[in-house]
């Protein structure tokens, strides 16, 4: 199965001049925790709601107040998949790389929805996601200091 017949489209974004706060509140009213951040329609970074509480919140002693630009915090290297390829490779990809959501372009560079474990273990294999989850989990609980 594509990439693009699981994937929950049309992609939410953001700009580097979106305000954590502006960014905090577009995750909260569409019910997803990252936005790719884009310049020209072309991804340049993504934050996630973990960015917003580790990097301008928790790290910073909330130095970082909510009208800051979110450019401050984006994870610049912004991992992708192509919406015409296949949904079990991008499941491998995000197992290798341990992450849990991808940004699907189109072959010109512009993104054109989000890919999440869930989306694959709905639409896809739960067996795969799980596989994915397994890996991601794994890594995390090496992150874990004792």
């Amino acid at each position: 199965m594509l990439v693009r017949n699981v994937m929950s489209s049309p992609v939410i974004t953001a700009t580097a001049e979106t305000t954590i706060r502006g960014a905090a509140e577009k995750m909260r009213a569409n019910g997803v925790g990252a936005l790719p951040v884009l310049q020209d329609y072309r991804p340049i970074g993504i934050v996630t709601d973990r960015d917003i509480v580790i990097h301008a919140l928790a790290a910073r002693g909330f130095a970082l107040g909510p009208d800051t630009r979110i450019e401050d915090i984006i994870t610049p290297n912004v991992i992708t998949c192509f919406g015409d390829q296949d949904a079990s490779e991008a499941a491998t990809l995000m197992g290798e790389i341990r992450i849990r959501r991808l940004l699907v372009i189109d072959r010109s560079g512009a993104a054109v929805g989000m890919l999440s474990i869930g989306d694959i273990a709905e639409h896809v294999s739960e067996e795969l996601a799980g596989q994915a989850l397994g890996e991601i989990s794994e890594a995390r609980a090496g992150d874990i200091p004792n």
